[in-house]
C-alpha cells in the first residue's frame, strides 16, 4: 500500500499574500503576480532574459530538514514560453532549466550570490527539466499559461540533516508556480497478528527495507523472524513469519487476540476459537487454557484438554471360582459403571492366609503364576497356579481405568476366599553329578520347592542320548534324593530326568539334563591321580604337623607385642624367603605379549624436572613447556567426567596438516581466580616436560581464548581402579604384572628426572585400548589447599594427603621423596592384584596410620603370587632407605615376565573363615543380608550371570549351596577367577548352614 506523501516545502501557494520560502536569487529572477490555468491569481518566480546571451540565473530555496529520509521527491509546477513565439530572439533562448540540491547541516547565509558562488558551490545536479507544453498566446488580462508538472527524485542523502534546492535558468522565459518536496514511507500496520511500525523507504527506488514486527498483545510467535519488506513506492510486501493468539485467547478480526470468556477455554496457541468446557468440567476465569474437572471427575495422564472428565469404575461383579488342586480359575462380570471411559482393566491381588486366623494374611510370594497376568488384564478371567496345597487364599479383583491413580479413594474391588486341595509335588529344579566312572555316575538333587506333602520316593528316568529316546528309557526308584546309575557304557552321554511322588501322585519331571561317563583311559588316569593324592596327603600331613609346632612357638613369642590390630592385618615379616619349583605348577603359563622389557629406560644425561612455581611469571613456564593450540583445531564431543577445576571432555584434535586424533580435554570453570588459573596450567607445565610411553602425553593448551583447556591423549579404558573392578578376574596374572611393569617404568623415568609424584594410586593411572598403563594427574595444587570434602585425602596434618597410599614419613613429616612414591607403588600393586579393591577397606584414616606405625601391612589378595606380595612388603619397609628403587622394581618385574613359572607358585588360595575379622573377610561377600539369588550375585558383583543361573534352575539359595564346578561350566561361568569366587562363597554359605541348629536349618 502506498504511503501518504508529507510535503517538506510548498512554494507559491494559491494565496497571493503568502511569502515564498526562497532564500536568495540572482537579480534576473523576480517575484511577480500571475494567473494559473484556471485564471486564479497566483504569485510566481519568473525569469525571461532571452534577448541577452550567456544567461546563468539561480534561485535557492530555504533550508529543508529531510527527517531521516534517504530519497527525496520534488514535484515542480511551471510554465515555459515558446521561443518561436518571441520575435527577434537570439539563439540564446531556451525552453529548459536545471534542478540542483546541496546537502548540508546548516542554512546557507542569505544575500545575493555572485556568479562565482554559483559556479563553485558543491551543488549536485538532479536533472534538466523540459516542458511538455509551452505557451505563446496573450490576452488582455495577461498571458494565458499552460502549466507543466514534473516529478524528480534524488538520493541517497546521508551527509547532513537537510538540504537546499536550487533552480538554474540558462536563458528561458519561464515561471515557477509551485514546488512540493516529499518523501515516501510504508505506514504502520498490523498483519499476521504482528505490529509493524512506520518505515521510511530506502535510498533507491528499487530498495527493500526490512521492518521487524512484534506480536500484538496476547499473541506469540509461530515462525521467526517476523518481518515485512517496505519497497520504494511505500508499499508492504513479502511477509515472513507470523504470530498467533496464545492459549486462552482467540483471534478477532485478525488484529486482536480476545480472552476466552468464562465457561470456555482454548488449550493451545493458534488460530482456533474458544470452545465450551467439556462434560463434567468448568472454567470460572477468563482466558482459561483448561477447564477444571468437577469433584469426583478426573482426566487421565494421556487425556487431552478437550476430552470429557471421567470417573473411576465401580467394582467387578459376580466372581466365580473353580479350584483344581493347587490351581484356581477366577471369572467375573464387568462393573456396572465404567466411569465414561473405555480403558478398563483389572488387577488381581493375592494374599495367603493362615487357616487358624483368617485375618492374618500376607502377600503371595513371586512363585505364584498368573495367566495371562495379574495386572492390566483386559479379559474377565485369570488362571492362578503354583499355590500351596491345603492353604487359604484371598483374591482381590480390582477394576481400574486411566484415572484410578487420580482418585483419593482406593480402586473398587471384589474379594473372594478359596482353599486349595491336595496336589502333586512340583518339579525337581536341578540335578548334580557327584562322581563319574567309566560304567556309572552318581547324581543328587534337592527336593522340589513345593513338595505339597511328604515325599514318598523319586523316579529316575534315563536313556542313551545317541541311541535311544524317552520312549524306551529306563526307570528306577530311589527313596532318597540321590542315585547311582550303573551298567552304563564308557564315554557315553545320558539324558536323565527325575520326579517326586507324594500321596497325591507323581509330580512333573525335571528338565532333561545330560551327564557323561568317563572313557576307560580317563578313568584309569583319574584313579592314578587319586592314589597320588592320597600319598601326597600323608606326606603333607607330616609337614602340617611340623609347621603347626613352629607356628605355636612363634605365636607365643609375639603375644606380648600384638595390639588391637592383630586380627585385622597380617604381621609384617622381612626375613621370609620362598623357594619356587617348576613342579608346583598345575599347567602351562598363559602366553602374554609385552613390549620390549628394556622399553622406557632412560639414557645417561637425562634432563632434570623444573618446578613451574619457581618461575616469577607462571605463564612463562606454560609457554616454555606446553604448545599453544588453535581452538579451531579442537572439537569437544561429550562430557566424560569432572576435575578439580572444571569439566573433562572427550574430543577430537585436528592439527594443521596432521591426522585427527581423539583427545581428553580438561577445562577451567567459569569464574576462576588468577590463582586457580595458575594452578590449573601448572599441571600442563609439568606434563609438558615428560616424554615417556608410560606417562600421559600432553598435546597442548588453549590459553588465548575461553575456555582455558589442557589437551592430553585420550585413554579409552579410563582409570585403572574402575577398569579392574569392571573386569574382575578376567586377566591372567602375567597380564597384571605387565601392567605393573608399565607403571614402574613410568615412575622410574620420573625418579630419574627428580620428580616426586606424591599421589601415585590406581585412580591416577590411565589405561588405553591396548591395556598400556600411563601415570597421570600431576596437579600439585591440591596439596596447597587446606579444606576438602574428599575422604581419600586428609588435612588434619597440614595440607591434604592420601593417607592410604602415603608413606609414614610423608604423613608425619611431609617428607615426600621417590622412596615415598615407592611405598605408594606397593599400594598400587595391591590394588591391581585385588582388582581395584579399596586399600584397607573401610578402616578410617587414623586407624590406617596407627596400624602402619605398629608394623602391620596389607595381606596378599586372593590368588596373588608370593613373589608379588613380597615385592609389596619390600615397598612398605619402614626405613625408606631399605625400600627398592624403581629401576630395581622394573628389573624384578622383568624377571617375573621372563619366568612365568614364578607367578604360579605359592599363591594365596585360602578363603577367610567366618570367624575372622571383617577386614580379612573382604575376599567373600557379606551374606548376612542376602535373601535371594539376585542379592547373592549382586554381593559377588556378578549380576551378569543372573539369567544363566535362573535359566539353569538355580533359583534359590538352598540350590546354590549344592552347586559344583561342573555346574558352573555348564551354565556358562568359564572364567577361572569367577568360578573360584563363586565356589568360595558357596563353601562359606555351607559352613553357615552347618553351624546352625537343626531347627534353624529346617
Amino acid at each position: 500500500m502506498r504511503s501518504l506523501s508529507f510535503p517538506l516545502l510548498l512554494c507559491f501557494p494559491p494565496f497571493i499574500h503568502t511569502p515564498c520560502p526562497f532564500l536568495t536569487h540572482t537579480p534576473q529572477w523576480e517575484e511577480v503576480s500571475g494567473y494559473d490555468e484556471n485564471l486564479n491569481t497566483i504569485r510566481t518566480y519568473q525569469v525571461c532574459n532571452v534577448f541577452e546571451p550567456s544567461q546563468n540565473n539561480w534561485l535557492l530555496t530555504t533550508y529543508i530538514d529531510r527527517r531521516a529520509a534517504q530519497r527525496i521527491y520534488v514535484e515542480i509546477r511551471f510554465t515555459v514560453r515558446d521561443c518561436a513565439s518571441i520575435p527577434s530572439v537570439l539563439g540564446s533562448c531556451k525552453e529548459t532549466f536545471n534542478l540542483y540540491y546541496l546537502e548540508t547541516d546548516r542554512t546557507v547565509s542569505e544575500g545575493i550570490k555572485g556568479v562565482e558562488y554559483w559556479a563553485n558551490a558543491p551543488f549536485l545536479k538532479v536533472d534538466t527539466i523540459a516542458a511538455d507544453e509551452s505557451f505563446s498566446q496573450v490576452d488582455f488580462g495577461g498571458r494565458l499559461m499552460k502549466v507543466n508538472t514534473e516529478v524528480r527524485s534524488f538520493g541517497p542523502l546521508s551527509k547532513g540533516r537537510g538540504f537546499h534546492l536550487a533552480f538554474q535558468d540558462l536563458g528561458a522565459c519561464m515561471s515557477l508556480l509551485a514546488v512540493r518536496v516529499f518523501y515516501k514511507k510504508c505506514p504502520s500496520i498490523v498483519q499476521n497478528f504482528a505490529f509493524f511500525p512506520e518505515t521510511l523507504t530506502g535510498a533507491e527506488s528499487t530498495s527493500l527495507v526490512i521492518a521487524r514486527g512484534n506480536c500484538i498483545p496476547n499473541a506469540e510467535e509461530v515462525d521467526v523472524p517476523i518481518k515485512l519488506y517496505c519497497n520504494g513506492d511505500g508499499e508492504w510486501m513479502v511477509p515472513i513469519g507470523s504470530c498467533s493468539c496464545k492459549a486462552g485467547y482467540e483471534p478477532d478480526n485478525g488484529n486482536v487476540c480476545r480472552a476466552c470468556p468464562q465457561g470456555t477455554f482454548k488449550s493451545s496457541q493458534g488460530a482456533g476459537l474458544c470452545q465450551q468446557c467439556p462434560l463434567n468440567s468448568r472454567s470460572t476465569i477468563e482466558a482459561a487454557t483448561l477447564c477444571g474437572c468437577r469433584n469426583g471427575y478426573y482426566r487421565g495422564d494421556m487425556d487431552k484438554p478437550e476430552d470429557v472428565c471421567t470417573s473411576v469404575p465401580s467394582a467387578p461383579r459376580n466372581v466365580v471360582s473353580v479350584v483344581n488342586q493347587t490351581s484356581v480359575m477366577l471369572e467375573w462380570h464387568s462393573p456396572r459403571d465404567l466411569g465414561h471411559r473405555d480403558d478398563l482393566s483389572y488387577n488381581v491381588l493375592c494374599r495367603r492366609c493362615h487357616s487358624s486366623e483368617r485375618r492374618a494374611c500376607q502377600p503371595c510370594d513371586d512363585s505364584v503364576a498368573f495367566v495371562p497376568g495379574k495386572r492390566g488384564l483386559k479379559e474377565t478371567r485369570v488362571e492362578i497356579s503354583k499355590l500351596r496345597a491345603h492353604t487359604s487364599y484371598t483374591f482381590d479383583i480390582q477394576a481400574v481405568n486411566g484415572v484410578s491413580n487420580k482418585s483419593p479413594y482406593p480402586a473398587q474391588q471384589l474379594s473372594i476366599n478359596i482353599t486349595t486341595n491336595q496336589a502333586a509335588p512340583s518339579a525337581v529344579p536341578i540335578m548334580h553329578q557327584v562322581s563319574s566312572t567309566s560304567r556309572s555316575f552318581s547324581l543328587s538333587w534337592p527336593p522340589p520347592e513345593q513338595p505339597n506333602g511328604i515325599i514318598l520316593d523319586y523316579e529316575i528316568r534315563y536313556y542313551d542320548k545317541s541311541q535311544s529316546s524317552v520312549l524306551n528309557s529306563s526307570e528306577i526308584q530311589s527313596e532318597t534324593p540321590s542315585v547311582v546309575l550303573e551298567g552304563l557304557r564308557p564315554g557315553t552321554g545320558y539324558v536323565v530326568q527325575v520326579r517326586a511322588r507324594t500321596v497325591a501322585g507323581y509330580g512333573a519331571y525335571s528338565k532333561e539334563m545330560l551327564f557323561q561317563t568317563l572313557t576307560d583311559d580317563e578313568y584309569k588316569s583319574e584313579l592314578g591321580q587319586q592314589l597320588s593324592l592320597i600319598a601326597g596327603s600323608l606326606v603333607g600331613g607330616v609337614c602340617i604337623v611340623s609347621l603347626v609346632a613352629i607356628a605355636i612357638i612363634c605365636t607365643r613369642r609375639r603375644q606380648l607385642k600384638e595390639s588391637v590390630y592383630g586380627d585385622k592385618l597380617q604381621q609384617y615379616n622381612t626375613g621370609g624367603e620362598v623357594t619356587l619349583r617348576p613342579d608346583m605348577f598345575s599347567g602351562p603359563a598363559p602366553t602374554v605379549t609385552f613390549p620390549s622389557l628394556s622399553e622406557g629406560h632412560s639414557s645417561p644425561g637425562v634432563k632434570i624436572y623444573i618446578d613451574p612455581f619457581t618461575y616469577e611469571d607462571p605463564n612463562e613456564a606454560v609457554r616454555e613447556f606446553a604448545k599453544e593450540i588453535d581452538p579451531s583445531c579442537v572439537k569437544i564431543e561429550e562430557v566424560i567426567g569432572s576435575g578439580e577445576f572444571g569439566e573433562v571432555y572427550k574430543g577430537r584434535l585436528k592439527p594443521v596438516g596432521k591426522k585427527e586424533i581423539p583427545v581428553a580435554i580438561k577445562t577451567l570453570k567459569v569464574g576462576y581466580s588468577e590463582r586457580q588459573r595458575r594452578d590449573f596450567l601448572a599441571e600442563a607445565s609439568i606434563m609438558g616436560q615428560f616424554d615417556q610411553p608410560n606417562i600421559i602425553r600432553l598435546e597442548g593448551v588453549v590459553t588465548k581464548s575461553r575456555p582455558t583447556m589442557i589437551i592430553t591423549e585420550f585413554m579409552e579404558n579410563g582409570a585403572l581402579d574402575s577398569f579392574l573392578r569392571q573386569n574382575d578376574g578376567q586377566f591372567p596374572v602375567i597380564q597384571l604384572v605387565g601392567m605393573l611393569r608399565g607403571i614402574a617404568s613410568g615412575m622410574r623415568y620420573l625418579a630419574e628426572m627428580s620428580y616426586v609424584h606424591r599421589d601415585l594410586a590406581a585412580r591416577n593411572i590411565l589405561v588405553n585400548s591396548n591395556l598400556v598403563c600411563k601415570v597421570s594427574d600431576f596437579g600439585l595444587s591440591r596439596y596447597l589447599e587446606e579444606d576438602t570434602s574428599d575422604p581419600t585425602y586428609t588435612s588434619s596434618l597440614g595440607g591434604k594427603i592420601p593417607v592410604r597410599w602415603t608413606a609414614p614419613e610423608a604423613i608425619a613429616y611431609r617428607k615426600f621423596t621417590s622412596a615415598s612414591d615407592v611405598w605408594s607403588y606397593g599400594i598400587v600393586t595391591w590394588e591391581v592384584m585385588a582388582y581395584g579393591e579399596r586399600p584397607y577397606w573401610d578402616m578410617s584414616n587414623q586407624d590406617v596410620i596407627n596400624a602402619i606405625e605398629q608394623d602391620f601391612r596389607l595381606p596378599a589378595p586372593m590368588d596373588c603370587p608370593v613373589v608379588l606380595h613380597q615385592l609389596m612388603l619390600d615397598c612398605w619397609q619402614k626405613d625408606r632407605n631399605a625400600r627398592p628403587k624403581f629401576p630395581d622394581i622394573v628389573s624384578m618385574l622383568d624377571k617375573m615376565i621372563r619366568n612365568p613359572a614364578s607367578l604360579k607358585a605359592g599363591t594365596n588360595n585360602v578363603a577367610p573363615g567366618p570367624s575372622h575379622h571383617p577386614l580379612l573377610d573382604r575376599g567373600a561377600p557379606d551374606l548376612s543380608r542376602v535373601s535371594s539369588v539376585e542379592d547373592w550375585l549382586a554381593a559377588l558383583k556378578m549380576t551378569q550371570y543372573r539369567d544363566s543361573f535362573m535359566g539353569s534352575g538355580f533359583t534359590s539359595l538352598p540350590l546354590i549351596t549344592q552347586i559344583t564346578a561342573e555346574d558352573l561350566q555348564r551354565i556358562g561361568v568359564s572364567l577361572a577367577g569367577h568360578q573360584k569366587k563363586i565356589l568360595t562363597s558357596v563353601q562359606s554359605m555351607r559352613h553357615n548352614i552347618d553351624d546352625q541348629s537343626p531347627t534353624e536349618s529346617v
